[in-house]
């Protein structure tokens, strides 16, 4: 019962001034538990917490909040994600008090990807509110006890407030103003999709900066290690608002056979040095997704070990 009484341990070590450090994990394609158990094995220790996606790239998972709940019951921290598109307004509201009475005490608010992406592409779609509208919705029903139609909440639930950021969609110019619209509609943290044109980021970061909006919500720089030339490659070409620098790709190649998940795992340990000294940045969000075993290691020779305790 000690979950249900907790606060957010991210939080508090975002509050603290640490540098934080949270992981990724996606539920499994089915109601077998042994592999995400065996996964979230290697992130115990290490992480401060961990993301549950939403049927990310609009496949069908084990819902997040039931893999969230498995996560309590291993001893670890959930993120709970959820997204716009495969609910409405009663739903959303329904599996936010739903989580939290379960102990769950940090949310990411995401649109979702199309679902004509995903292995169900006849889907219809919901979005009956859009990601900005349910960041200012968990923040009414936290801070106000309310309901989206004013009702009162027997029991608010005191969640800490997650978004998302892409630095590098177009148009550029846009992206800080979109994430400040964020911060302003409740986001307390945000983490940024896989960054790996440095020096766009930084050009990126430069505006957050200049904006203030670093001191007013924590910046988590999201880093996601690669394996190999054709992964750099396809998160080049295929995945939108992906910026992969041929240069990289020039690393990697020249990395040679057998080498180049070792030089991609270099390269991110090398971000996460430099993230550690950038103005701004609050800690790494580390999406490692089927390579969670590699997650202890990286941790290790970034120096992000030990994790620390607060209270």
């Amino acid at each position: 019962m000690n979950n249900l009484k907790a606060g957010s341990n991210l939080e508090k070590v975002l509050r603290a001034g640490h540098f934080a450090f949270t992981g990724e994990c996606g539920p499994p394609k089915g109601a077998n538990v042994a592999h995400l158990k065996e996964k979230i094995a290697h992130l115990k220790g290490i992480v401060d917490a961990v993301n549950i996606t939403d049927n990310q790239t609009a496949v069908v998972r084990m819902s997040s909040w039931a893999a969230s709940t498995l996560l309590i019951q291993e001893g670890l921290e959930p993120n709970f994600q959820m997204v716009c598109r495969d609910r409405n307004r009663l739903a959303i509201q329904s599996d936010i008090l739903g989580v939290y009475a379960m102990g769950v005490r940090n949310m990411l608010c995401l649109s979702g990807d199309h679902q004509t992406f995903g292995n169900h592409p006849q889907a219809k779609n919901v979005y009956d509110i859009d990601s900005m509208q349910l960041i200012a919705l968990v923040k009414k029903m936290r801070d106000e006890g309310k309901f989206m139609n004013d009702e009162e909440i027997d029991g608010a639930p005191k969640l800490f407030i997650g978004a998302a950021s892409n630095p590098f969609a177009d148009p550029f110019e846009f992206r800080v103003h979109r994430l400040g619209m964020k911060i302003a509609s409740g986001a307390d943290f945000i983490q940024t999709q896989c960054i790996y044109n440095m020096e766009k980021f930084r050009a990126f970061m430069k505006m957050v900066v200049d904006m203030g909006l670093h001191e007013k919500a924590y910046i988590l720089a999201g880093v996601t290690p690669m394996k190999s030339v054709g992964m750099a490659q396809y998160m080049a070409k295929s995945v939108p608002g992906m910026d992969v620098p041929e240069s990289l790709i020039k690393r990697l190649r020249d990395a040679g056979k057998g080498k180049v998940a070792e030089e991609g795992i270099k390269f991110a340990i090398e971000q996460i040095q430099e993230f550690k000294e950038m103005k701004g940045i609050a800690g790494i969000h580390l999406m490692a997704i089927e390579w969670e075993h590699k997650v202890p290691e990286i941790a290790e020779r970034a120096g992000l070990l030990p994790r620390p305790k607060v209270a």
